[in-house]
């Protein structure tokens, strides 16, 4: 399935080792949630030039899920915390300043990490994309929860936890990304948009 096993897994492992520092950054910074925010504003400002707007062929579709998962994910933090499903501790109020940015940062990751990954595969077929898509989005994302989790940032209060992360978690991180991932795929067959990861 993978042509390369060794750099496949040399890129997961460099995936995994940024969701360390971004989770152990705001773990260790929880209190401090403008300069968090702050700081993931800048990173996506840098992101915005380096991948929309220096390169001549400009990516819509990568701003598109961007804004698109920080949508989903802020409704879906607001109906979360507002129901008690989960907390946030360590800020003045229910969800942190740098929550709409670390959405917009996810789908940035996941998107380029996969582009990365599919020219991996021996047969990069939209089945085995979306397998790929499915995999990242119920591993990568839950395994920074962890870290934050248990760095205090904030507690889940559903049943069924894996490492403090609920199923339920689990399950509405990969709606949100498959979501977007489908929304984006049919843009690009409408449109006939070239996109290694969409199409």
């Amino acid at each position: 399935m993978i042509t390369n096993k060794k750099k496949f897994f040399i890129e997961f492992l460099k995936g995994l080792l940024k969701l360390v520092i971004a989770g152990g950054f705001i773990g260790y910074f929880k209190e401090y949630d403008f300069w968090i925010a702050l700081l993931l504003f800048l990173k996506i400002l840098h992101n915005l030039y380096k991948d929309i707007y220096k390169p001549t062929q400009k990516n819509w579709l990568l701003l598109a899920g961007m804004l698109l998962t920080c949508f989903g994910g802020v409704v879906g933090e607001t109906w979360g915390v507002a129901n008690g499903y989960w907390e946030y501790h360590a800020v003045s109020r229910a969800l942190p300043l740098w929550l709409p940015f670390a959405w917009i940062l996810a789908f940035h990751y996941l998107y380029k990490l996969e582009g990365k990954l599919i020219p991996l595969l021996k047969n990069p077929s939209q089945k085995n994309k979306i397998i790929l898509a499915i995999l990242l989005a119920l591993i990568l994302p839950a395994f920074g929860e962890v870290i934050t989790i248990y760095l205090g940032v904030w507690t889940y209060y559903w049943p069924y936890q894996l490492f403090g992360v609920p199923l339920y978690a689990f399950i509405c991180l990969v709606f949100v990304h498959m979501l977007v991932y489908t929304i984006l795929h049919f843009i690009c067959k409408k449109y006939k948009i070239e996109d290694v990861v969409f199409n």
